[in-house]
């Protein structure tokens, strides 16, 4: 097991006080990447990596000495699923396409959580074009298992303790799976809060981005950096507590009896606490809903990469080439379809809330534990 506290939010207060030094941490950080990546392998590699965070962060001494006076993440230290454009950093969106291709202005979350404070660990492994071609990644809680995907490196690494945070997308169950997988918390805040810009699309209007970090209070400080509209401090105090939705039916039924074992275990423990909890019966037509909802995906697909595939088509692996074929073969009624079935899906659930007084849906994040084997990613039916 190669796993490692490394809680955000308490390392922030200790490395903008002082009572954490900068440059100590980093050392560590870097030391436990030495002992630990090849094992894991949630890293793109990058030799100078040590003696770059060092000068890095001794300008953030220089540009911050007053401990008072320092950003929320000051000194944190960032993974980066190889999606995003980073600033001297090459992007190949986990390809063997020429990273030239990639190339642009730096992704817009990477700079706020940089003015954050925040030095860029590195770039994470990420699946090929954020789909279902995985990387070399391991699960730091057991090597022989998938840490899940498409932003297996991003959570491995922050599983592995090598970086507090890390950022990943979701198109698929890419955020959420490898979180579950690897044992830590995945945030995916609804489409548009996080700004997408520079990132490289699977299927923009599916692709969401989101992050990685061990510790609630650490997930609660980055929304309120990266998401739009996200201020706590103007929200009203709740007076009761929220009413949680269940979708009973064939939704759940994709989920494994060990994930549903867990799952009514944590609305036992909801339900102690003073949550209320409706089962409803809902997505009677899930399997209709995962079939449109790829049909989608796979059009988007084709078109982003269409200019690309023609180019460096001999360069795609297997499954993305499949779901680009498949893309190109969906034709526009049938797109229109499926967005009409797409709307109908949500007016449906929103009826549902109305009608029952639900507050918030809740599921498995996962259908169930990692699988044995990094060739695959798990599978995103959640």
């Amino acid at each position: 097991m190669w796993t490692r506290p490394a809680p955000l939010a308490a390392t922030a207060v200790a490395l903008r006080s002082n009572q954490l030094d900068l440059v100590a941490s980093i050392n560590e950080m870097c030391d436990r990447i030495d002992a630990a990546e090849p094992c894991v392998q949630a890293l793109l590699p990058e030799p100078p990596r040590r003696a770059r965070l060092l000068a890095e962060a001794q300008t953030l001494r220089t540009r911050w000495p007053d401990p008072a006076a320092r950003p929320p993440l000051y000194g944190i230290l960032l993974g980066v699923k190889d999606m995003f454009r980073v600033a001297g950093f090459p992007t190949r969106a986990g390809s063997q396409l020429p990273p030239e291709l990639f190339a642009g202005p730096e992704a817009a979350c990477v700079s706020r959580l940089r003015a954050a404070g925040a030095l860029v660990l590195g770039k994470t492994v990420s699946a090929e074009f954020a789909y279902f071609e995985p990387g070399p990644t391991r699960n730091p809680h057991n090597l022989d298992h998938t840490p899940g995907g498409s932003s297996s490196g991003s959570a491995a690494a922050v599983a592995a303790g090598f970086s507090p945070l890390a950022l990943g997308t979701q198109t698929i169950g890419s955020v959420l799976r490898p979180a579950a997988f690897c044992g830590i918390v995945g945030f995916k805040p609804t489409f548009g809060r996080i700004s997408t810009a520079g990132l490289i699309p699977c299927a923009p209007s599916f692709d969401h981005v989101g992050f990685f970090t061990q510790d609630m209070p650490g997930a609660a400080l980055v929304a309120s950096l990266l998401c739009e509209g996200w201020r706590p401090d103007q929200a009203e105090t709740p007076t009761t507590f929220p009413v949680l939705g269940v979708p009973e039916g064939p939704y759940l039924a994709q989920a494994s009896s060990e994930a549903l074992v867990l799952f009514e275990e944590q609305l036992t423990l909801l339900e102690a606490s003073g949550y209320r909890v409706r089962r409803v019966p809902a997505l009677a037509d899930i399997e209709a809903i995962n079939r449109r909802h790829l049909q989608l995906v796979f059009a988007e697909m084709a078109q982003v990469h269409a200019d690309w595939f023609a180019h460096y088509g001999t360069l795609y692996r297997p499954r993305t080439t499949a779901a680009i074929r498949d893309g190109q073969a969906v034709t526009p009624a049938e797109q229109h379809t499926a967005r009409a079935g797409q709307a109908r899906l949500r007016a449906d659930l929103l009826a549902l809330m109305a009608q029952h007084d639900i507050d918030l849906w809740v599921c498995p994040a996962a259908p169930g534990p990692a699988p044995e084997g990094i060739a695959a990613t798990g599978s995103p039916l959640m």
